[in-house]
């Protein structure tokens, strides 16, 4: 079976941590052992999120603003793809060589095409980059025109549109990498967001794309059977965080898109993971898609964790 896995955040950093490469390392070799169980018998293709990483990235164009030019959002996720990808790809690696399973593994940066015309690019949402004060926030929305909010008061964030993602364009490559045994490593951190050209070229954008949303994309591309979202939880809840929470083991798209519209599922976190689900199972016959904690992939193949979304029962 050919499955696509979607790695969360925690998969590369924990919280309260630095977010060193030895931090990194350390915590992908973990994340490694699941995915080489995974791959004795399936074939994988691997995404993965980008968050701390090149919001790293943002603060140190930032910091040295005045010694190096800054570098655009697209450059900076375009930066992260590789940092991560390059660590993924040691690591997995590392462990196949290890498990005498050996494979080659590629990390390909990754562009999406998105509508110029998308809502979000009026309705900017997706915070990015440090914390701020109300000043600082004051004077980049009047300098630069940027859209900046307080943020879960923590102070201000800049904003940026998150436009629905396309199609990946470096999608027949990656078919072609996969359908040659290749564990392919590609549109980390939800790819690099562009748009069409006139002439026929593409331009990057300031914006970023949602890792889960891609994920779908992506799995929808290379024609998975299976689609697994490993996060930080053990899968998606009804009255999540209270005493009342209940884990959903197995639904349906129209079960879960039910729950969905009733609010259970939080906007920035499970909800992009839902609808990516929804999508994924929706657009072919005998899909599913399972949202697990990394540390269960293989129990949650077994139908042992996680929420398995199906379209029916």
């Amino acid at each position: 079976m050919r499955i696509t896995v979607a790695l969360g955040g925690n998969a590369l950093l924990k919280a309260g941590q630095e977010g060193t490469v030895g931090e990194q390392l350390v915590n992908l070799r973990l994340a490694c052992r699941q995915l080489v169980e995974l791959a004795r018998e399936h074939d994988l293709v691997i995404t993965h999120g980008n968050g701390p990483q090149v919001g790293k990235i943002l603060l140190q164009n930032e910091m040295a603003a005045d010694q190096t030019p800054a570098m655009p959002l697209d450059v900076c996720g375009a930066m992260s793809q590789g940092q991560i990808g390059y660590l993924l790809q040691q690591e997995l690696h590392r462990a196949m060589v290890a498990a005498g399973s050996p494979h080659e593994v590629v990390t390909l940066i990754t562009r999406v095409l998105v509508d110029p015309d998308d809502p979000s690019f009026q309705n900017p949402t997706k915070p990015i980059g440090s914390f701020y004060s109300a000043e600082v926030a004051a004077h980049y929305m009047k300098e630069k025109n940027e859209t900046w909010i307080e943020d879960s008061g923590r102070g201000w964030r800049k904003v940026v549109p998150s436009p629905q993602p396309q199609r990946l364009l470096e999608e027949k490559v990656i078919k072609q990498l996969v359908q040659s045994s290749c564990l392919v490593i590609a549109s980390g951190g939800g790819g690099i967001p562009v748009v069409e050209e006139p002439g026929g070229g593409y331009q990057g954008i300031e914006a970023v794309i949602d890792k889960d949303l891609a994920a779908a994309l992506l799995a929808d591309a290379v024609e998975s059977q299976l689609l697994l979202i490993l996060t930080d939880v053990p899968g998606a809840y009804l009255h999540y965080g209270t005493p009342n929470q209940q884990l959903l083991a197995e639904v349906t798209i129209e079960e879960i898109a039910s729950y969905a519209a009733a609010g259970h599922f939080a906007a920035g976190s499970m909800g992009p993971k839902v609808e990516a689900a929804i999508r994924f199972v929706s657009r072919g016959k005998g899909r599913c898609a399972i949202i697990t904690a990394l540390d269960s992939a293989t129990r949650a193949l077994q139908g042992k964790a996680g929420t398995r979304v199906v379209a029916v029962l």
